[in-house]
């Protein structure tokens, strides 16, 4: 009975320093007894290890902005953005733990997807990013800095799922993109979204 008291003793203290060392690491523990990176493994299904998405129409979340990222997820948990499953799922955490998932990815690199698109298309798309989207998406919309979102390297049906949501109303924009997506569809239609699309599509300018 001795024995095994003190078996059960001891692997009692080998748990607890596993977790103390998974703490640690990632130097905030939270209430909940989960650390920053065991937050954002539940994530890794959807969005890839690290948050590089392998698709078809999923995010790469690795190297965002911590504030895109947080703004994101409270306005699924608040309602403010319509999505069937992320407001569901981010329902499920609190604004603490999403805090830290935000500085978690924040820290991860930003991974381009491999995919197909077509050149002259590109070629078109940068040309339109740099008169309608370039001032918030900065440096051909690869820049985390601006905390609009990484456009350059996603996938091809997430950019378009995303913009369906924004003319529809499902996401708010902001005037200044409204401004512009208006604008770019007066004058191109939605040829210059296709165009746009496979500019971000190739991942580099």
């Amino acid at each position: 009975m001795a024995y095994n008291n003190l078996k059960r003793a001891l692997i009692g203290a080998l748990v607890i320093s596993a977790s103390s060392v998974a703490f640690a690491a990632d130097k905030k523990p939270l209430l909940s007894g989960a650390s920053a990176s065991m937050l954002a493994n539940t994530c890794a299904g959807c969005h890839g290890t690290n948050g590089a998405s392998t698709g078809p129409a999923t995010p790469s979340i690795g190297g965002i902005s911590a504030v895109y990222f947080e703004e994101v997820m409270l306005g699924f948990k608040n309602d403010e953005i319509k999505n069937t499953i992320m407001t569901r799922i981010a329902k499920g955490y609190t604004e603490d733990e999403i805090k830290a998932m935000a500085e978690f990815y924040a820290k991860q690199p930003f991974v381009v997807a491999k995919q197909s698109f077509d050149a002259d298309k590109a070629k078109k798309g940068a040309k339109l990013h740099d008169k309608y989207c370039e001032k918030c998406h900065a440096d051909g919309g690869s820049s985390a800095d601006d905390d609009s979102g990484v456009l350059l390297g996603q996938l091809i049906p997430y950019l378009h799922y995303s913009m369906v949501d924004y003319r529809a109303g499902d996401r708010e924009m902001t005037k200044k993109m409204k401004k512009k997506v208006n604008a770019l569809i007066k004058k191109e239609g939605d040829a210059g979204f296709d165009a746009l699309f496979n500019f971000y599509a190739q991942g580099k300018q």
